[in-house]
């Protein structure tokens, strides 16, 4: 999902900066908390290099907001400016909000961190007998339950039509990748789950213990939990994805149903005060109160999974560290000797950036409105130098030379597909062969039918997911669906000794996809075997 912007020119450039007045009078310049004397050029330069419409920033610095500022557009094509308060999808920057609510019923004596699931959660049951009993809260928030990478993702994304229940009732039926805390693997169910967690526990829904645990007492006025319920004069940004090679705006997708794993939408400067509230160890800015406790943060912060240390592409090579963990709801790792606490997120049209360096007190934001990583990673480490006072580094070529290199190697597999494809093949059956009702024991029912001599191909559980069946060589067919934010897939059928079939699987045509689109983890067999002329 990592998409850039080509569309965005200087002349519609807008900035839009709030300093909080917890500064002296004297020259911000003379500040040692002030941001680089550069900053506007270089943001600019990120916005034209990675092609984002607009983005905003908060820092925090010993206990103060040094700044809360948009740059660029909200909306491609349209002048009006990102500010300070513009909101923007936060994605899985949401799961630190789950992840403090538990740390709060953790302090009110009402759980413990590791507490059984299924003890809080009626109904929690997991594949595995054995993970069903011993999964602990501590398990869910640290993406070792034994599931994949995404495993699962496909109940709520794309937006389908299962609620929060659903999605946990069918986690019974997903085959474990691993055993069960032997290995990483980021999932988001397991988030969702929490947040049924949190509602059990508390008899009051996830969202409305998030509003009246931390958005209301932190002052988060402009945050919120659903982007269903835009108005026309709303401070929001629009998402934008790049399909292919040319950004476009795209649909808001409704995160509802994975909402404890996704769905906060915020703006810099309500982030600046969620910054401040980590740093301070739960401690609110503005009063004695707490969301949570010192011990409470420390355990969050603290490693809970070793994730693996790979070797970054070469560009990014100083960015290797000695450390990688995940705490509970937090990435852990180290940089030039420093201890890094942060989390990324990424919804349809948008990514973000949360990034907290303790020792240093300094806390740093970045909010964009286009799928691109490297966009706001350049931003922050080149805020991470300047307050680390460290040598410069041009990590906008880093980041960007990076990227190049990733786009030219996936293009290299989709050629080598297309060269390796038999020509003149063809499918084994009469394409009204294929037509019928298929399920997968955890997503459920996709639908194969004729229309105008053509498969069409659904997911029924998915309202977009619609596309036209391609014949690409001996049984498998490759997916083009219609609505072009979704990644193709190739569907491989099995069949059986008397020629019918037994089941498909389907795996994604780019090496690029996002792993939300976790085909791979689909085994779909006929409900109906196919029959002549179905439809």
């Amino acid at each position: 999902m990592t998409k850039k912007n080509r569309h965005m020119t200087g002349h519609v450039l807008r900035r839009v900066a709030v300093f909080l007045s917890l500064f002296s009078p004297c020259s911000l310049s003379a500040q040692p908390s002030a941001p680089p004397a550069d900053l506007d050029n270089y943001v600019a330069a990120v916005l034209k290099t990675f092609e984002v419409p607009g983005l905003s920033i908060a820092i925090v610095k010993d206990g103060q907001v040094i700044l809360a500022k948009g740059y660029g557009v909200k909306k491609m094509g349209n002048l009006a400016p990102v500010d300070e308060h513009t909101l923007f999808g936060i994605g899985s920057n949401t799961k630190a909000f789950t992840s403090a609510l538990l740390a709060s019923l953790v302090d009110e004596g009402k759980i413990s961190w590791d507490d059984k699931v299924y003890a809080r959660l009626p109904g929690f049951q997991m594949y595995d007998p054995y993970a069903s009993h011993e999964m602990t809260i501590r398990d869910l928030l640290s993406h070792k339950s034994g599931m994949g990478l995404g495993e699962g993702d496909l109940l709520f994304w794309p937006h389908t039509t299962y609620s929060r229940d659903d999605i946990v009732y069918r986690l019974r039926f997903m085959k474990p990748q691993s055993s069960f805390r032997s290995h990483y693997a980021y999932d988001n169910l397991m988030y969702i789950a929490a947040g049924q967690m949190v509602a059990a526990i508390t008899g009051k829904p996830w969202e409305e213990n998030v509003r009246e645990r931390i958005l209301t007492p932190l002052g988060m006025s402009s945050t919120n939990l659903t982007n269903a319920a835009w108005k026309t004069d709303d401070n929001y940004a629009w998402p934008h994805s790049k399909m292919p090679g040319k950004m476009q705006l795209i649909d808001f997708v409704a995160l509802d149903n994975a909402a404890p794993a996704g769905s906060i939408n915020s703006s810099a400067t309500d982030m600046a005060r969620w910054l401040l509230l980590q740093l301070n160890g739960g401690k609110f800015p503005d009063s004695n109160k707490r969301l949570f406790s010192e011990k409470q943060s420390k355990e969050m912060w603290s490693p809970q999974t070793i994730l693996p240390i790979g070797d970054p592409p070469s560009p990014l090579a100083a960015l290797k560290p000695n450390f990688a963990d995940y705490g509970l709801g937090w990435g852990l790792r180290d940089y030039r000797g420093h201890k890094l606490v942060g989390h990324s997120g990424g919804v349809a049209g948008f990514v973000s950036r949360v990034q907290l360096v303790p020792d240093a007190n300094l806390g740093i934001v970045i909010l964009t409105n286009a799928e691109d990583d490297g966009a706001y990673s350049a931003i922050v480490y080149h805020l991470l130098d300047h307050y680390l006072n460290l040598a410069p580094t041009d990590w906008i070529k880093a980041f960007r030379e990076a990227e190049l290199a990733e786009e030219r190697q996936a293009a290299e597999v989709i050629k080598k597909q297309s060269a390796s494809r038999v020509a003149g093949s063809k499918p084994p059956l009469p394409l009204e062969k294929y037509a019928g009702t298929y399920n997968d024991a955890w997503y459920g029912t996709s639908t194969i039918r004729m229309e105008n001599g053509r498969l069409v191909f659904t997911l029924d559980r998915t309202p977009k997911a619609i596309g036209d069946l391609e014949h690409w060589q001996y049984d498998t067919f490759k997916t083009h669906w219609h609505d072009r934010t979704i990644e193709d897939a190739f569907l491989t059928f099995a069949l059986k000794p008397d020629g019918s079939i037994d089941h498909f699987t389907m795996l994604p045509v780019s090496p690029l996809a996002d792993f939300s689109f976790d085909y791979q983890d689909l085994y779909f067999t006929p409900v109906v075997q196919a029959q002549h002329g179905a439809e």
